[in-house]
């Protein structure tokens, strides 16, 4: 409905004086008289735009839409917008449905923008153009976008009906926003219609300027003029800030318009970078004044534009083909072939080149955006487009879901893997690519790791040379790696940032610390990669699924290590038979309780690498390996046995009294293990249930990492960015370099012994309150000052005060409790350490014996210590220098170890005992008898221990002895290295002696330990020694197993059972005996024992053995020995004790028993008293105190001479396994060979 007319008159009135003074001062030269003219052009233009509206309500003028400049538009318009004036609302809500079902079309503001059209930059020069588009005004110039641009508008004023305007991003460094102009701009004067040439221009078609570029030599050409249509046009090239392009040109005839009819021309005259933008494929056009050139660095002849060049479409009548001399005609007519590649360039890149991507056109809509710093899309909701390969700086800000494109000469690839399965469209510098369409949508917000690192990216594209495969395994590696640091530990900037000559960035350091990682596939060349046939870049052959390995976020690590402990979990793995048969439940249940397993980067497809920040725990003592996600504890080690050492490492500091900083440095290791520690409470009755879930009642898994410092690449974190982050500090001050920071007192002293990190008790100070504080994780070290306090210097510190002759070698007790047992995993007896005090130098001297500063907590005074300090929260630690004082070096640092005569005797008990061991074994078990301890509240259950069994490490012994150590409450769970086959030093270890005066060793409080080594990852051992078994009584130490060749003389005893498996009562008929009816079930197993008397010839040995190797004693096969269990079973107990060469049965009426008397004829037969191969360990442990048997004087008939010679004790041996010999003579061979 319109307005009424004295109303409407006004309000025309008013917007035509806004419209005149907005015209005048931002379209009208500044300083001239107003022009009524361009005014009322502009008026004009407007209603004519807006009268072709259906909805303009009987308004001429849009009243409601005001004109808007340039400036504005930047300074004012923050948010993007569009502008459609003549749009109506039922055209923009169409318009919006288009935009998609998630309402985020761009709102649409009623301005009016008018401006010129030009492809010069407000500051630059003529010869600097770049191709990009402007719409300028009196008050400033803006980027803009156009689909299809005609050059007669360039420097002509314009009114633009229907534009959107996108501000700049937050993260844009360069500030600038840009315009979208939809549809063609309308002029605000008349254009003027180029009428052609008076007389038709003489033209050359592709197949004549070929072979004017092969007869260049013969006939000298000025400057020519060329036709054809256009087959294929380049990407615009930016090198050394100076652009160019190609265009090729075909015959007008489709069947004429083969490779062989068609001619190259670059242009790379500056003012024309614009025709970019203006040439489409499939159009025919006329390049004038073209001149034959030869380019950089490749010897290729090519026709060129100078600057006096034209571009026109084709008329046929306004052109008229060239006619050649008649001896052109005469020659050879074949064109030029193309530019080929050199048998070199062949070569490069061919290696692990699988299969050649399709090169197509493509035209299709954008659906989501992977990376834009990448240039990655999806494209259709099915491709990937990657634009990495092209220098799109200016397009990029334009390409967002909803802009439609058209890719021309583009290469598709498949199966390439890095990220999924998708085919990837990629578009090298062959290719170009067109602006089909503008999005509807307003541009989405972007996560940080999307819009950083686009540097970064073009310099793995263009330095690098990365193929696509790598290329695309980089971007996700990257993603991954930013997902692990950033925010918290990095900035993005920081991680992204360009890499410099010598300095390469922290992201790049991290994906591939070496080149050889990222090893390029070919070198580019632009004018190679453009002109030469075949195609040759770094899209034209590639490897599938090229991905060299991931980056998992510790989490996922984690999940891993949980998930494999329980998937290869196989209680009938770990318990094999036959040796599981014969196992009480107590015995199978107890050997299930722990195992571990190793999982290497390798056993991952592709392969892992570890990434972390290192840091110490404040509330576990150890060693964490950190990152967004997760973390895991971890033990790092030198190769030399040494442990890590340096608190730098974990880059702790101090603001305020308060810790601002955890984790100094990254760690990035491709060797490591990922080590799961499985746990199990079962209650398997038998063997026969193992594989029935049902029965495990409780499982859990410590999952932590092990590496070598060595085989990890240590990178320390830029501190600002941790400052930044942790610290909400004002922005005058420097987090960073507090003053304070150039204060303190600090104090080295040599540390001799470290206690076990565990919950103590302390005395409450005076004044406390009265009730018992709760025990506290603590730890407690014991030293020796090495110096008087030092002052902070400048940077160093300075001269140490002086200490009296009796302050000399003072002993120091240092108390770690709270936040500082953050340094438990750092601190290791025999290394020298600096003892740091923040503040102002003024205060009073720390690190006293009766500074109260350090006592708020000091347990009661201990003998021997002059100092007694609690460690403060804000004092930090370091490693102390050699140079710092002249007799560190004078200071034994070995670490302290006992004799093995002091380990293995019955002179000290209850001592405190260090050694060097490695772990043979590692079960969960009860208590030694003597520390059996009954929980509270529940008489008939004792506490978990866990036992390890290690070999010592002893100099001078070829076979090392074995001793048992346990582990208790408090001490449980046991540190985490204490694996089989680590290597470990323990110090002040309990040493015990057992009932059956076996050493045995318990941890204690002051009880530490230090992992040496890891254990191997082959698990090949060394097959046993062959010995004889009389060098067991020549040597000092024996070994402990070894094999030997032997004759079996006679049997001593062989007993059969069935028992229970809880109570392990007699069986009967396979029913437990127990009369108290307490048993819990009515399950029997089969155990057996032999014994047996052997001799090599050289000394006599007594071998026990037990259940399936007395059917190998006995020489029976696997079903015989089952039907002699199987007749056991009736009685429950069968039982043989054999003297001499006869035997007497333990119940003489039962001989004539069927089993009895077959066992008896048996035991007593060739196929028992035999030779064979045996396998055994001592029954006699290398820790048992108790005296050798000495030997005797025995009688021997000679004749009849009566013969009196000492003899040798009868070794026991324990059967491990029998073998027959290899040949009836074994044994005299063996013997002869010796």
């Amino acid at each position: 409905m319109a307005a009424s007319g004295p109303q409407s008159s006004a309000s025309e009135q008013a917007w035509l004086e806004a419209a005149k003074t907005f015209i005048q001062q931002t379209l009208c030269p500044s300083g001239k008289e107003p022009n009524n003219q361009l005014t009322q052009s502009v008026i004009d233009c407007v209603k004519m735009i807006w009268l072709t509206k259906g909805e303009n309500q009987g308004f001429i003028l849009p009243l409601s839409y005001s004109f808007v400049s340039v400036q504005t538009l930047k300074t004012h318009q923050h948010l993007p917008c569009c502008s459609h004036l003549s749009w109506s609302s039922n055209v923009y809500q169409a318009w919006v449905q288009r935009a998609g079902p998630n309402g985020n079309a761009l709102p649409r503001e009623e301005l009016l923008l008018l401006g010129t059209l030009t492809d010069l930059s407000e500051d630059l020069e003529q010869e600097y153009r770049s191709g990009n588009l402007y719409v300028k005004d009196n008050t400033g110039i803006l980027d803009c976008e156009l689909i299809d641009l005609d050059l007669s508008w360039l420097g002509h004023l314009f009114l633009f009906p229907s534009w959107s305007y996108l501000p700049p991003a937050k993260w844009n460094s360069s500030g600038k926003g840009h315009l979208e102009l939809w549809g063609a701009p309308v002029p605000v004067f008349p254009l003027t219609i180029n009428p052609g040439p008076l007389t038709p221009i003489s033209v050359l078609y592709p197949e004549k300027a070929s072979l004017l570029l092969r007869l260049r030599k013969k006939h000298k050409v000025s400057e020519s003029n060329l036709a054809g249509k256009l087959v294929r046009l380049s990407a615009l090239v930016i090198s050394q800030n100076k652009g160019y392009f190609i265009l090729t040109l075909g015959e007008l005839s489709p069947a004429d318009s083969q490779v062989g009819s068609q001619v190259s021309i670059i242009v790379q005259i500056p003012a024309q970078m614009v025709w970019h933008r203006v040439l489409r494929p499939g159009r025919s056009y006329v390049l004038t004044r073209l001149r034959i050139t030869k380019t950089r660095s490749h010897h290729y002849y090519i026709w060129t534009t100078i600057p006096s060049s034209d571009l026109m479409l084709l008329r046929p009548d306004c052109v008229q083909e060239l006619e050649l001399e008649r001896w052109f005609l005469e020659a050879d007519l074949r064109p030029l072939p193309p530019p080929t590649l050199t048998e070199s360039q062949d070569r490069m890149g061919q290696e692990d080149l699988v299969r050649d991507s399709r090169v197509l056109h493509y035209s299709g809509t954008v659906t989501d955006v992977l990376n834009e710093s990448a240039c990655l899309y999806i494209l259709d909701g099915q491709l990937i487009l990657c634009l990495a390969y092209q220098q799109i700086h200016d397009l990029r800000r334009v390409i967002r879901p909803g802009v439609c494109l058209e890719l021309r000469d583009v290469h598709l690839l498949q199966s390439v893997g890095g990220r999924g399965s998708r085919p990837v469209l990629a578009l090298c510098l062959h290719g170009t690519i067109l602006l089909r369409g503008f999005s509807h949508q307003k541009p989405e917000t972007l996560s940080p790791f999307q819009i950083h690192g686009a540097s970064l990216y073009e310099q793995l594209v263009w330095e690098y040379q990365l193929g696509l495969p790598l290329y695309l395994w980089a971007t996700k590696a990257l993603e991954e790696l930013a997902c692990k640091l950033c925010p918290h530990v990095l900035r993005y900037h920081q991680f992204l940032k360009h890499s410099s000559p010598g300095k390469p960035s922290l992201g790049l350091q991290l994906l591939a610390p070496f080149p050889a990682v990222l090893k390029t596939a070919c070198i580019r060349h632009a004018h190679s990669e453009i002109l030469e046939e075949p195609h040759h870049c770094p899209l034209q052959k590639y490897a599938q699924k090229q991905i060299p390995y991931t980056f998992p976020t510790l989490f996922t690590l984690a999940k891993e290590g949980q998930r494999r402990a329980w998937a290869t979990f196989d209680p009938k793995a770990l318990l094999p038979l036959p040796e599981a048969a014969y196992l009480t439940s107590s015995q199978l249940n107890r050997h299930l309780g722990w195992s571990w397993l190793s999982v290497l980067p390798s056993t991952f497809q592709p392969a892992q690498v570890l990434l972390g920040v290192l840091v110490a725990s404040s509330h576990k003592g150890y060693l964490q390996l950190r990152d967004l996600t997760a973390s895991l504890p971890c033990l790092p080690l030198t190769k030399n046995s040494q442990p890590l050492a340096d608190p730098r490492l974990i880059g702790v500091k101090f603001r305020d009294g308060k810790i601002v900083m955890l984790g100094g440095c990254l760690v990035r290791a491709e060797k490591f293990q990922l080590v799961i520690e499985r746990e199990v409470r079962s209650n398997f009755p038998s063997w026969k249930e193992l594989g029935m879930a049902d029965f495990i009642q409780k499982k859990q898994a410590r999952v932590y990492i092990q590496f070598f410092l060595s085989d990890a690449l240590i990178l320390p974190v830029p501190r600002p960015s941790i400052d930044s982050v942790i610290l909400s500090s004002s922005p005058q001050s420097d987090p960073s370099c507090p003053e304070e920071s150039h204060l303190g007192q600090s104090r080295l002293f040599l540390l001799s012994h470290k206690e076990a990190l565990m919950k103590r008790n302390f005395c409450a100070p005076s004044g406390a309150s009265s009730e018992l504080p709760d025990p506290t994780l603590s730890f407690h070290v014991s030293g020796s000052w090495l110096c008087g306090t030092q002052r902070k210097e400048g940077s160093g510190w300075g001269p140490p005060e002086p200490l009296g002759v009796e302050n000399k070698d003072q002993k120091v007790f240092l108390i770690f409790l709270g936040p500082s047992v953050r340094w438990f995993a750092l601190l290791h007896p025999g290394k020298v350490y600096r003892l740091v005090a923040p503040g102002p130098s003024q205060t009073p001297v720390l690190f006293k014996a009766e500074s109260s500063s350090g006592t708020s907590q000091r347990p009661l005074e201990l003998a021997g210590c002059v100092s007694c300090l609690t460690i403060q929260d804000e004092w930090t630690l370091e490693l102390g220098r050699s140079q710092d004082i002249p007799d560190v070096l004078e200071i034994s640092r070995a670490l302290p170890e006992s004799s093995l005569t002091h380990l293995l005797s019955d002179n000290f008990p209850d001592s405190l005992v260090s050694f060097s061991a490695e772990i043979l074994s590692r079960r969960i078990c009860e208590p030694p008898l003597a520390r059996r301890r009954i929980q509270p509240g529940n008489a008939g259950t004792v506490k978990a221990c866990v036992k390890l069994t290690v070999a010592l490490e002893m100099a001078d012994c070829e076979f090392p002895p074995h001793l048992d150590i346990y582990i208790e409450d408090p001490h449980l769970p046991p540190p985490i290295g204490l694996l089989p086959g680590a290597r470990v030093y323990f110090s002040q270890l309990e040493k015990k002696i057992s009932r059956s005066n076996n050493v045995y060793c318990c941890f204690r409080s002051s009880t530490s330990m230090q992992v040496l080594s890891f254990p191997l990852e082959s698990t090949i051992r060394d097959p046993l020694p062959h010995i004889y078994l009389a060098e067991l009584l020549q040597r000092g130490w024996a070994p402990l197993q070894a094999t030997t060749s032997c004759h079996v003389v006679f049997v001593f005893s062989l007993q059969i059972l069935w028992v229970c498996t809880y109570c392990t009562s007699i069986c009967p008929q396979g029913r437990c005996s127990r009369q108290d009816l307490t048993c819990p079930a009515q399950v029997a197993i089969s155990q057996a024992s032999i014994r047996l008397l052997v001799e090599d010839g050289t000394a006599e040995a007594t071998v026990t053995c037990r259940n399936h190797l007395v059917a190998a004693a006995l020489g029976l096969g696997p079903s015989e020995w089952t039907s002699v269990l199987e007749y056991a079973r009736g009685p429950g107990k069968v039982a043989l004790q054999f003297r001499g060469p006869g035997a007497q049965p333990e119940s003489p009426g039962k001989i004539h028993e069927p089993l009895a008397l077959f066992l008896w004829t048996l035991c007593t037969s060739p196929s028992v008293i035999r030779p064979i191969m045996l396998s055994f360990e001592l029954e006699r442990r290398s820790s048992d105190v108790t005296p050798l048997e000495p030997s005797r004087l025995q009688q021997f008939q000679s004749g009849e001479f009566p013969l009196l010679t000492r003899v040798n004790p009868r070794l026991r041996l324990v059967c491990l396994s029998i073998q027959e010999p290899e040949h009836p003579s074994s044994l005299e061979a063996f013997a002869s060979s010796f």
